[in-house]
């Protein structure tokens, strides 16, 4: 006679759309995160207030707005499109920021951010399954 396990906890598979679209929302919580925490380095404010920047022309600024948008968009998008596009650009554009954060990982390491380097760290292994994910993509029965 078999024994059920009555301790078990009930699993269920959760749609491939889904983990995607909830892996890019933790993507784009990191780099907001970072973002934020990189306002407490010293002379950051004053900088932004004086121009004296990272993004000190309209240019730098629209490349940084567009660069950050596309997590925010992978989100909808990882819902809205057709597998097999969704999965394509989900590897493409989560190599491409897996890519970008570990040089940023690597670029940031100093005491005044180690943060940095934290959350580009957690963003490279986000990045990472969102590319398995999606390169694992449940095949149609």
């Amino acid at each position: 006679m078999k024994s059920v396990n009555t301790n078990s906890l009930m699993n269920f598979e959760i749609n491939t759309k889904l983990k995607l679209a909830f892996l890019w929302t933790a993507v784009t919580f990191m780099y907001i995160y970072g973002d934020y925490f990189e306002l407490y380095i010293p002379q950051k404010v004053e900088g932004l207030i004086t121009g004296n920047n990272l993004l000190d022309s309209p240019i730098k600024l629209f490349f940084a707005s567009f660069l950050l948008a596309i997590p925010a968009l992978m989100i909808v998008v990882s819902i809205l499109l057709k597998p097999i596009i969704n999965k394509w650009l989900n590897i493409i554009i989560g190599l491409f920021f897996t890519g970008i954060m570990l040089l940023i990982a690597l670029s940031s390491f100093n005491p005044w951010r180690y943060f940095y380097t934290f959350y580009a760290i957690i963003e490279s292994i986000l990045t990472i399954v969102i590319v398995w994910n999606a390169f694992k993509w449940p095949k149609q029965q």
